[in-house]
């Protein structure tokens, strides 16, 4: 019975994984070139970052071999910052644009880079396991309306609820950050 729990186990954590269908993870993905601050343009709505502004993701090397995840928002109806850190590993390889992330123990879910400026590293469409998960993020809190429309374009496509998109404000940041 006990090894049982234990496969039904495996397998919940596992579901979390995966990503929509149609989702392809970049390849010739290069982390050296993707540490850093990214600023999150678009999402759609989780509680980890319901009413936040002003919300970044900056990537480090950990000294495990992992990245550092350091992502951090304004809440104005509470007047301060929240900062969630979490690691990511990669779930094949290193050049592919597929992580996976935790920042509560053993849980992890998927962090699926599916389009990059791959010339310049300035913005990345992210999603999650499923179509619920949706980021767009770039290296400036302003980003060209085309990138943005083009995020909308493949995010429709790829069977995303675009029309609930939330786009983060990055106008008055706040002291302290």
């Amino acid at each position: 019975m006990c090894r049982y729990l234990h496969i039904v186990f495996i397998l919940l954590l596992s579901g979390c994984l995966g990503y929509p269908e149609g989702v392809r993870p970049v390849d010739e993905f290069e982390l050296d070139r993707y540490l850093g601050k990214w600023y999150e343009i678009a999402r759609l709505d989780h509680s980890f970052e319901r009413g936040l502004d002003n919300v970044t993701a900056e990537y480090s090397l950990h000294q495990d071999g992992g990245v550092r995840v350091i992502n951090r928002g304004y809440s104005a109806s509470e007047n301060r910052w929240k900062e969630a850190e979490g690691r990511a590993y990669f779930v094949r390889n290193p050049e592919q644009g597929y992580l996976k992330v935790s920042f509560w123990g053993p849980f992890y879910g998927s962090y699926v880079v599916f389009a990059l400026d791959k010339q310049n590293y300035q913005y990345a469409f992210v999603t999650g396991p499923d179509t619920s998960y949706l980021w767009l993020l770039a290296r400036s809190p302003q980003i060209d309306r085309a990138i943005i429309e083009e995020f909308i374009t493949q995010a429709n496509a790829l069977g995303f609820d675009t029309t609930g998109l939330i786009f983060v404000d990055h106008a008055d940041e706040p002291i302290g950050m």
